[in-house]
């Protein structure tokens, strides 16, 4: 946020969804029934199979739109790719890939732009619609709510351990099928319930995401160690010191704002741990908590995991108990 201080500000009241917050997308009102909600999103391989890293990047992209509470329209590419030392059937894969996780988001992919680049970067710019009044922002989190995540955490860690073959076929395979998996059900879930607030979890991991979503709401939080949906394997990966840089750095950077009681240091590892494509992160009031369940579990999200409650304290301090 720090690079955009000098920035000009923004002063058209159409913008529902500017920078403030860092929220998941910019969201601009068209009319009064209709906002138009525009996110990018793109990264280099976290995965060698290029199909494979085309449907998580384009996952990814698309759950800044699922997030805000919007529907997906269409879609744009986004690629850098070194065509002197890669063949031309690698980038078609990437995009193939993206294409198809388009496809089974009900969206089309309308073009695009590709520059050469000394390694492979791929992901979407995804355009959406939702009702003015129903967008979902990351603030707005009220003391007392419940806080569900909707994936298991661990892609980074598990990510990490492949390259020197650690973990086993099945992790990983869980890891890719979650990274691959679209929030629209997430989505869809938070919005026949109605939420107070929701952000996905990408790459400054839980506690990052998190973190922004208390400071702009004002609040704080309680999370349980126990209570954190993780992939197979990523505790004891973490263990075994497979936590990747960013993972680290993560932690490190959010330290100030995290109070451990009885965490240990994988507990902490996993909160930090950076996501690709990871779940959405929802504040819900307690009396609707089962009523999101029951709908997550209808709409087939790999976890409906309550995790903690907000809580009053410090904007953006979580207590983390292990």
């Amino acid at each position: 946020m720090q690079v955009l201080e000098g920035l000009p500000k923004l002063v058209d009241p159409k913008v529902l969804v500017g920078t403030e917050t860092g929220d998941d997308a910019a969201v601009y009102q068209l009319d009064e029934q209709t906002a138009l909600v525009q996110t990018v999103d793109f990264f280099s391989p976290i995965v060698d199979d290029p199909f494979a890293f085309g449907q998580i990047a384009a996952a990814n992209a698309l759950s800044d739109i699922y997030a805000m509470g919007a529907r997906p329209i269409f879609a744009l590419n986004i690629a850098g790719f070194p065509n002197k030392t890669l063949p031309l059937s690698v980038l078609q894969e990437i995009l193939r890939g993206g294409a198809t996780k388009a496809a089974e988001a009900g969206i089309p992919v309308l073009g695009g732009h590709t520059i050469e680049d000394a390694e492979p970067k791929y992901g979407l710019v995804v355009a959406g619609l939702v009702h003015p009044d129903r967008i979902v922002r990351n603030v707005g989190a009220k003391v007392g709510d419940q806080l569900v995540l909707t994936k298991p955490l661990g892609t980074g860690i598990l990510a990490n351990a492949s390259k020197s073959q650690a973990c086993t076929k099945e992790a990983f395979d869980a890891a890719l099928a979650s990274m691959g998996a679209l929030n629209r059900g997430a989505s869809l879930a938070m919005q026949e319930v109605g939420v107070h607030a929701c952000t996905d979890v990408t790459g400054f991991g839980l506690f990052g995401h998190l973190r922004g979503m208390l400071r702009g709401s004002g609040v704080a939080a309680r999370v349980f160690a126990k209570k954190l949906p993780l992939l197979p394997q990523a505790r004891e990966l973490a263990a075994q010191d497979y936590v990747p840089g960013g993972s680290r750095r993560n932690q490190a950077f959010f330290a100030p704002d995290v109070v451990a009681i009885g965490a240990t240091e994988v507990d902490l590892a996993v909160a930090n741990d950076a996501q690709t494509s990871g779940g959405l992160l929802i504040a819900v009031a307690p009396d609707k908590l089962d009523a999101l369940a029951g709908a997550l579990l209808r709409h087939g999200t790999l976890a409906a995991a309550p995790i903690g409650e907000v809580v009053d304290g410090p904007a953006g301090q979580i207590e983390y108990v292990g």
